[in-house]
C-alpha cells in the first residue's frame, strides 16, 4: 500500500514593504561610494575630496574666511580646520588673520597651492565624466538639476 505525500506548494513571501536596492539613500550611498573610487584612482595628487573641494573652491572665488570656505564647501567648522590644517601643512594654503576682522581666519591658496589648483581640475573634470559616463548628455544634465533640487 503507497501513501501519497500532499504535494506542498512553495509559498512566496509578500513583498517587503521596504526593498533596501529601491531607496534612494542606499542608491546615493553607492554611487558616491563609486565616484569616490573613481576620484582617489584619477585625482593623481594624494589629495581627498574634502582638501580637493578646498583647494577648487579657493581658486574659483579666492581667499575668504574658514568659516565661509566651510559654507561653501559644505563642510562643519571642525571638518575645515582639519582641511585647511592639513593643506597649509603642505604649502598648498596659508592663514592670516582677516583684515576686516582680526578675530577670523582668512584662508587663501598659495603659489603652488594655484598651480596644483590648476593642475589637477582637468583631472577632476575627467573624474566627473566617467561617473556620469552610463548616461546620455541628456540624462546627465537631468540628474544634476535634480539633484541640485535636492541640496
Amino acid at each position: 500500500m503507497s501513501r501519497e505525500v500532499p504535494l506542498r506548494r512553495s509559498v512566496r513571501p509578500s513583498r517587503p514593504p521596504y526593498v533596501l536596492d529601491e531607496q534612494i539613500g542606499f542608491i546615493l550611498r553607492q554611487v558616491s561610494q563609486r565616484h569616490t573610487v573613481i576620484f582617489s584612482r584619477d585625482i593623481g595628487a594624494d589629495l581627498t575630496p574634502t582638501q580637493w573641494a578646498a583647494l577648487a573652491k579657493l581658486a574659483e572665488t579666492g581667499p575668504c574666511s574658514q568659516n565661509q570656505l566651510g559654507r561653501l564647501t559644505a563642510m562643519d567648522a571642525a571638518t575645515i580646520k582639519g582641511v585647511i590644517d592639513r593643506l597649509t601643512a603642505r604649502g598648498l594654503t596659508e592663514t592670516s588673520a582677516d583684515p576686516e576682522d582680526g578675530r577670523r581666519l582668512r584662508v587663501s591658496l598659495t603659489r603652488a597651492g594655484q598651480q596644483l589648483a590648476e593642475k589637477v581640475a582637468a583631472n577632476a573634470m575627467a573624474i566627473s565624466r566617467e561617473t556620469l559616463a552610463p548616461l546620455d548628455s541628456r540624462e546627465r544634465e537631468l540628474l544634476v538639476t535634480l539633484l541640485s533640487k535636492l541640496r
